[in-house]
């Protein structure tokens, strides 16, 4: 039921960001604070009676956000499950050293950074990301990190376009609330 509430909130958009494309919008899911604490607590649930099972401390440690909107719900998860929030950003965007993953986009290649020692070796990780398409930056965020010595448990979306099969290309198991074929 809470999956197709969520659904219904998305706004298709035709030919964006180019012709040919229909893009997801999630924006709505934001403006409607009901559908935006069901699409946590759907997270919640889905992390805390099957991800949880796949770590060795049963908890998750590290949340992991892409950019940017990841940074949207990532650290709302990671608070009410107690665990620390680290972003993801494009190259430059963060202070300090850094360690760096290159991924593919349609366009060229882009490059992901984390700031080093934000995951600590053997932390439980998920990663969470509006969107999964071609795989490339969620492929990135695992390896960083691998880099920094965590576990990746699972990767979580809001929607998955699944005629690409990006979740093959990922080293953990993906979970998405919404699956579009098209």
């Amino acid at each position: 039921m809470d999956v197709e509430f969520i659904k219904d909130q998305l706004i298709s958009h035709p030919d964006f960001p180019k012709k040919g494309i229909v893009f997801l919008d999630i924006f709505p899911l934001l403006r409607n604070p009901v559908a935006f604490e069901t699409l946590i607590t759907h997270f919640l649930h889905h992390i805390t009676s099957h991800t949880i099972l796949k770590s060795p401390t049963k908890k998750v440690d590290v949340v992991v956000g892409l950019d940017a909107r990841g940074f949207l719900f990532g650290p709302i998860i990671a608070l009410r499950l107690g665990a620390a929030f680290v972003p993801v950003r494009k190259q430059g965007k963060l202070p300090g050293p850094c360690v760096s993953a290159s991924y593919e986009k349609e366009y060229g290649t882009d490059i992901f950074e984390m700031q080093e020692d934000a995951i600590q070796p053997g932390q439980c990780v998920i990663v969470i990301d509006d969107l999964i398409a071609t795989g490339g930056s969620a492929r990135a965020a695992g390896e960083l990190v691998a880099k920094e010595g965590g576990k990746t448990l699972e990767y979580l979306f809001i929607i998955e376009l699944t005629f690409l099969k990006a979740r093959t290309q990922l080293d953990a198991p993906a979970y998405s609330i919404v699956q579009s074929d098209n």
